[in-house]
């Protein structure tokens, strides 16, 4: 089992989300989706987010950026950094991927494409309906399910749980309970833990 804890406000975990899938396939194995708030990650445990977005070093801004285009281009993934809107209020969107349960997938894909591939705020109620639409979800039922408190607690359980097992941010992702990786170049190494415990187990 890969447990792949995400929020969508992330380039990197759109890669990793985009990535995985396949990697999964082939291998047989099945993935946990893990709807966090990465924001209360990073005001828990890693607040330097916030310093280096404040003031970033140029060179290293300039090369992540490069970085990033060279892994979409590698994903065939559109991704404009940053968006309009950057950071972005993820907080009803990542609620509606818990309200959706094991129906999150298609939800989550039009998430990640309409923030990072097509710029519009995912924020707002009326890009939420759309990509409700989009995907065959009843957008009333969509935004009364993300009022109920029990999403809203759920959101905040996992957000809790991933720090208090190590992560710092997102995508965080376990192999196994403990074997926790963080972003999207590491799926080779990812590859390398399923396949050591495909091999343990045989």
């Amino acid at each position: 089992m890969i447990e792949f804890f995400f929020d969508c406000s992330s380039p990197w975990t759109y890669l990793a989300f985009h990535n995985i899938q396949p990697l999964a396939k082939e291998l047989g194995d099945e993935i946990s989706w893990r709807p966090i708030l990465v924001g209360g990650i990073f005001n828990t445990v890693n607040p330097s987010v916030y310093a280096q977005r404040e003031k970033p070093v140029p060179l290293k801004a300039r090369y992540m950026k490069k970085d990033l285009e060279d892994w979409a281009r590698s994903a065939g993934l559109a991704i404009k950094m940053p968006p309009t809107v950057f950071p972005v209020n993820s907080v009803k969107a990542m609620r509606g991927c818990i309200w959706l349960g094991n129906d999150m997938v298609p939800f989550a894909t039009a998430l990640f494409e309409a923030y990072w591939g097509e710029d519009k705020d995912i924020s707002q109620d009326a890009v939420l309906a759309e990509i409700c639409r989009k995907v065959g979800v009843d957008e009333q039922k969509f935004f009364a399910g993300i009022s109920d408190q029990g999403i809203k607690d759920q959101l905040k359980t996992n957000t809790e749980e991933v720090v208090a097992r190590g992560g710092f941010g997102s995508p965080t992702i376990f192999v196994g309970k403990t074997d926790m990786y963080f972003g999207n170049d590491r799926l080779p190494l990812i590859r390398e833990a399923l396949l050591r415990r495909r091999a343990s187990a045989a």
